[in-house]
C-alpha cells in the first residue's frame, strides 16, 4: 500500500469518523475545488486500494482497520447499495441459502434487476446480474441484515423454484 496525501487522508478521516463506508460523490465534494480535482483524487484512492467503485456515483471505503488492505462486506449489503434499495431482488441459490433451504454456500450471488446485466467481481464474490422486464408479480420480501435492508425473493417462491429444477 502506498502513501496517502493530506487531502486523501482528510477525505478518508471524514468518512470513517461519520461511519460512511458507502458514500456518494456529493458526500465529499466539499474537500475539492471542482469536479475534475475530485475525479483525480478518487482515481488515486481507487488505484491505492482505499476505495471501490460500486456505481457511477457510489463508492465503498475500505476501512483503515482492514488488514493489509483486504476487506470484505456482506454481498447482500453491497448489492442493495449498488441499486439504492430498489428495482432488484436476490434470487437463485443465494436466496435458497438465505432461507436455509440449501446448506452449500453459493459461489456467486444472482440478482434480478431491470437495468443491469453481466457479471461483476467485488471483493471475494461474484455478482451475476440478470435483466428482467418487470419486477411486478414477483413475491419480493424486504429483510434486514446488520441493520441494513435488502430485497430477496420470498421463501415460497424459492421453494417452488428449487422443486422445478
Amino acid at each position: 500500500m502506498t502513501g496517502i496525501s493530506k487531502k486523501e487522508l482528510d477525505v478518508i478521516s471524514f468518512l470513517e469518523f461519520n461511519e460512511k463506508f458507502f458514500f456518494a460523490r456529493n458526500d465529499i465534494k466539499q474537500f475539492f475545488r471542482n469536479e475534475n480535482e475530485m475525479n483525480v483524487y478518487l482515481h488515486r484512492l481507487k488505484r491505492k486500494g482505499r476505495i471501490f467503485k460500486l456505481s457511477k456515483t457510489k463508492y465503498y471505503l475500505i476501512p483503515v482497520r482492514a488488514f493489509k488492505g483486504y476487506w470484505s462486506e456482506l454481498p447482500f449489503i453491497i448489492i442493495d447499495e449498488i441499486f439504492n434499495g430498489e428495482n432488484y431482488y436476490i434470487s437463485g441459490m443465494s436466496a435458497a441459502y438465505y432461507w436455509g433451504l440449501i446448506e452449500q454456500i453459493p459461489a456467486a450471488v444472482e440478482v434480478r434487476c431491470i437495468n443491469k446485466q453481466g457479471n461483476k467481481k467485488i471483493f471475494n464474490f461474484t455478482i451475476i446480474f440478470k435483466r428482467v422486464r418487470t419486477l411486478k408479480g414477483k413475491k419480493i420480501v424486504r429483510r434486514k441484515i446488520k441493520e441494513h435492508d435488502f430485497l430477496v425473493l420470498s421463501k415460497e417462491s424459492v421453494e417452488k423454484w428449487l422443486k422445478s429444477r
